[in-house]
């Protein structure tokens, strides 16, 4: 692996990043809800967001023997962030896009699959699946679970959210 983080770095197909990152949230689905937890054993809702993207980056900087996502994947990994942090923009991994509110009543229009909500008060992050769904490790239900903002029932639908993107899923 050391010898492949060298490789140069080129863009990224942003759709195809994307289009992995968000299979792999919903490949999550069922997992029981572990505070501190990264894997199929057990997630939270900042854990399911950063595991998926990091895996996304890897595989994709493998398949495309592109130096950019594995430098991206490393450095993710290393410099794990909470869903405060990734509110917060932390080492410059998301980007706000302005959209507050709750997610109960908030347009959706200008979400893009993947795209984060993370709680006012930093304890709580969700991910945009499309369509109006949501994904997120809740820990009131126990588990991973995708929700409909119009048709479920979630308490957090009705928490204040910001909502970010994945800087490198925004180079589009």
């Amino acid at each position: 692996m050391p010898l492949a983080l060298a490789l140069p770095g080129r863009d990224l197909d942003v759709g195809e990043l994307r289009r992995d990152y968000v299979r792999r949230l919903a490949n999550f689905e069922g997992t029981r809800y572990f505070w501190g937890g990264e894997n199929s054993m057990g997630i939270d809702c900042s854990g399911l967001p950063r595991r998926t993207f990091r895996d996304a980056l890897l595989s994709y900087g493998i398949r495309n023997a592109n130096g950019r996502a594995l430098r991206a994947w490393l450095e993710h990994w290393w410099f794990d962030a909470s869903a405060r942090a990734l509110g917060e923009e932390y080492r410059d991994y998301t980007v706000a896009l302005g959209v507050e509110g709750t997610i109960f009543e908030m347009d959706c229009g200008s979400l893009q699959a993947g795209d984060l909500a993370v709680t006012e008060s930093g304890i709580h992050m969700l991910v945009y699946a499309g369509d109006g769904r949501w994904i997120q490790a809740d820990p009131g239900i126990g588990e991973v679970v995708t929700l409909h903002s119009r048709t479920d029932e979630n308490a957090w639908f009705r928490s204040k959210v910001t909502v970010h993107r994945w800087r490198l899923l925004g180079e589009e």
